[in-house]
């Protein structure tokens, strides 16, 4: 493979935490840490959709703030499965928030865009209630969850994919994105990941052959432009899921236009980065932190 720019190496594996009415619940957390459960966001048909989310409890602020998102094969998944992850992003001085979005196949793309969408839009909404800086505002996931995160990053501004989930007249635009092996194009899925075939005609209405069209609006890949957000991608290369060249070739887009962004490759990993050690995981959550750090609390706070 070519020389690639801005790329780190791990030898090693790494691990990511993946992946009714509102009843609103506060549940104990680590010291200093305010976490809140099942609030909610979104009501598309009649869906309910909740966030759960931790806020540091002493500081300042307004906060920058974490848009955290499960994986699940876009058919299953549970945004508890982030729940520990935003204790620790609040710990170290953000708002995190991890949410429920509406699975394939009953709810088929763009439904879940149109969720997550609507997540940043009531995220901006309740700015002043939690104490968020609407113009810090970041995202995260795995799998899945990755390429919901990764659309956020490079559609700011086209309508057809806001939906109708609420606060229409706030952004969904971030202003980073940290995207763990999530899938950048569907066209080239199928032949390098061992489910695409049972997965991606869920969530797509179709195969590649039946709704070509579909997998190339889904795909975040052909959506890059100079207007994009900075993005770490995560990803290992014994990927069987989604293939290791999926963020190689989003990188390339991404930094051929210009914008911020670099891929770490997890030498060995596999999907899900299972079997892991302390210290490599230390090394991913570090950088994750690092790259928040970076492109949010390095940014001024908004007007």
């Amino acid at each position: 493979m070519r020389h690639h720019f801005n790329r780190t190496t791990l030898a090693g594996f790494a691990v990511v935490m993946l992946c009714s009415h509102t009843v609103f619940a506060r549940e104990p957390s680590p010291a200093g840490v305010v976490f809140e459960k099942n609030i909610e966001y979104s009501n598309p048909d009649e869906q309910h959709l909740q966030l759960n989310m931790a806020r540091p409890q002493n500081g300042k602020g307004p906060f920058p703030v974490i848009v955290c998102i499960h994986g699940g094969g876009f058919r299953a998944g549970s945004r508890e499965g982030f729940n520990g992850l935003c204790q620790q992003l609040a710990k170290h001085g953000y708002v995190a928030v991890t949410v429920s979005y509406r699975l394939a196949p009953k709810y088929p793309f763009p439904a879940a865009i149109h969720d997550v969408k609507a997540a940043v839009r009531w995220v901006r909404a309740n700015a002043e209630k939690y104490n968020i800086d609407t113009g810090r505002v970041g995202t995260t996931g795995g799998s899945a969850g990755g390429h919901l995160a990764q659309y956020l990053g490079v559609t700011r501004g086209i309508k057809r994919f806001e939906g109708s989930g609420g606060n229409p007249q706030y952004s969904s635009h971030v202003d980073c994105v940290v995207n763990f092996y999530g899938p950048s194009d569907f066209t080239k899925s199928y032949d390098a990941s061992v489910d695409a075939a049972e997965v991606l005609p869920l969530f797509l209405g179709g195969n590649l052959e039946q709704e070509r069209q579909r997998h190339i609006v889904a795909s975040p890949l052909y959506w890059v432009t100079p207007d994009a957000s900075p993005t770490l991608c995560i990803h290992g290369t014994q990927d069987q899921y989604v293939a290791h060249e999926q963020s190689v070739w989003l990188i390339d887009r991404l930094q051929a236009t210009g914008v911020p962004a670099s891929l770490m490759t997890v030498k060995g990993g596999n999907h899900g980065f299972r079997g892991v050690s302390k210290q490599v995981r230390a090394s991913i959550e570090a950088a994750r932190i690092a790259f928040f750090d970076k492109h949010l609390k390095g940014r001024r706070l908004a007007d």
